[in-house]
């Protein structure tokens, strides 16, 4: 069983911090930790065997010991159950859980976890580049594609919205634990990738379908106004284009990076 504490006061230092991480999406970054909500993301973690140091729950979900909510509740009976697997539990009243959300409706559970230090370039892998991309629902859904469709490695490069921030994190609904995410990256450091650069564009080598794409390779997907620099594009090995008979000016960068990454894992599978 964990070690369990109560908290009831707002200023605790916990909570304090907590509400950094929630108010600043790149505070993670200076304290080395990361405030993860809700159920979904909380159980993807664990299956990627992350360890928990810390679960914060609220009272009316806390089956345990301390806890005040019904035991014959199912839902709570599942976050106590992940809060379980935690080395320790804070459980928080309600109103002060609500204080700490970034969530319109507040999640009952949340875990602390050490922000990963291991964020060298690795050579080699399947991988995304993101060159600056803005949106953080954009940055979320490459990761959540790149995780379904067996991209080993995102990079981000200096300027891209921050990968661990709590809207990317909801957005990739738990595939940051199923990559190796490097980000604040500068262009140099794409030379350690060791696979060719592939990027999209509307003056582009190939078309999607019959571009003879490189296995494996690096998709780079540029920000959503105005795409992959130059000096990144000078990089790449080969541009495609996506055929769009419905004459559609461009895509969403998720969509273009879903319909990219899709095509080399066919093309794997074939």
């Amino acid at each position: 069983m964990p070690i369990v504490q109560a908290i009831t006061s707002r200023d605790n230092p916990l909570l304090q911090k907590l509400r950094k991480l929630v108010a600043d999406p790149g505070a993670y970054r200076k304290l080395g930790e990361l405030w993860v909500e809700g159920d979904h993301l909380c159980d993807a973690a664990l299956q990627r065997g992350q360890a928990v140091p810390l679960a914060v729950i609220a009272d009316t979900a806390w089956c345990g010991e301390q806890g005040q909510g019904a035991t014959t509740d199912p839902v709570a009976q599942r976050l106590s159950q992940l809060a379980e697997q935690a080395r320790k539990v804070v459980v928080l009243p309600e109103a002060l859980m609500r204080t700490v959300s970034s969530l319109e409706s507040p999640a009952r559970l949340g875990f602390v976890l050490p922000l990963p230090q291991d964020t060298a370039v690795r050579p080699g892998l399947r991988t995304v580049v993101l060159d600056r991309l803005q949106d953080a629902g954009n940055v979320g859904t490459v990761l959540r594609s790149a995780s379904a469709l067996g991209v080993q490695q995102v990079v981000a490069l200096k300027g891209t919205a921050a990968l661990w921030s709590p809207k990317v994190l909801r957005a990739g609904m738990g595939a940051h634990w199923a990559l190796h995410l490097v980000e604040q990256s500068p262009l140099e450091a794409l030379d350690a990738l060791q696979v060719p650069l592939v990027a999209t564009s509307s003056h582009a080598d190939h078309q999607l379908h019959q571009a003879p794409l490189p296995e494996p390779c690096a998709w780079v997907m540029g920000h959503e106004g105005q795409g992959v620099q130059a000096a990144l594009m000078a990089r790449c090995a080969m541009t495609v284009g996506i055929p769009q008979p419905g004459g559609e000016e461009s895509l969403n960068v998720g969509a273009a990076a879903s319909i990219c990454l899709y095509e080399s894992m066919r093309r794997r599978l074939v």
